[in-house]
């Protein structure tokens, strides 16, 4: 039976570890902050961990971004400085660049693009500050590939790789985070669908398969089989040629 309260103690304690062991007494996690569950979860826990002078949100919209709101509330919320950096131009520079030089973008480059500069942003915020890169991927998300390879995959610690979605929302309503936090639901920003459109079926259900191994529907496991395997590449450590000698 899944403890919150007691993983919830865990986590901080291991993010505290991480940072006595990987910097100095004023090392910040620095924290791409989107106001969904995953990045408000992380900066809660990083709150606690190390207290809100060290904790850094970066805002990072695409141009427009329809619910920035809500990632400022929650910076707002814990109490922790952040910055807000529009990625809109060097992710049109890329493109244009791309179509420049004679190649027609297609969906997996509009798609992986902003999370990649998006990371790169965070290194760039990171090394101006002296800090270390949050992470925010969970294991839902990582289970079928549902994350960008050196985007929102990267990082230099992870506090919610081990964790399910639902897992990661009862942690956030033990630490008395607000429902539009939590709730919130994914959605791409590309193609106007939510997370759950994109895949084909629910996290409850991806979450279910992952801990308990059941699916229901024949259908959905063959398809969340398929994806994990496919996906592998994604969290599995680089394949790396070792010299004989």
């Amino acid at each position: 039976m899944f403890n919150e309260k007691d993983v919830r103690q865990q986590v901080v304690e291991w993010i505290a570890d991480f940072f006595q062991n990987n910097g100095t007494s004023e090392t910040k996690a620095v924290i791409g902050i989107s106001g969904g569950k995953d990045s408000s979860v992380v900066a809660a826990l990083c709150v606690e961990a190390l207290g809100k002078k060290r904790v850094l949100g970066v805002l990072m919209p695409n141009g427009q971004q329809h619910d920035i709101d809500v990632a400022r509330s929650l910076c707002k919320t814990l109490d922790i400085e952040y910055l807000e950096i529009n990625i809109k131009n060097p992710v049109q520079a890329l493109y244009d660049g791309v179509t420049t030089a004679g190649l027609i973008l297609n969906d997996i480059a509009t798609f992986n693009t902003p999370a990649r500069i998006r990371m790169a942003t965070l290194y760039a915020v990171s090394g101006i500050v002296g800090g270390r890169v949050a992470n925010t991927c969970n294991l839902s998300e990582q289970w079928v590939g549902y994350s960008t390879k050196f985007g929102d995959a990267a990082g230099d610690f992870s506090p919610l790789s081990d964790l399910t979605v639902t897992e990661i929302k009862a942690i956030g309503r033990e630490l008395g985070l607000a429902s539009k936090f939590i709730d919130k639901v994914p959605i791409d920003g590309l193609s106007g669908k939510t997370d759950e459109d994109n895949l084909g079926f629910t996290y409850e259900v991806l979450d279910k398969y992952i801990r308990e191994g059941v699916c229901d529907d024949s259908t959905t496991k063959d398809r969340i089989d398929k994806l994990h395997k496919m996906n592998l590449h994604k969290v599995n450590p680089m394949p790396t040629f070792r010299l004989l000698v």
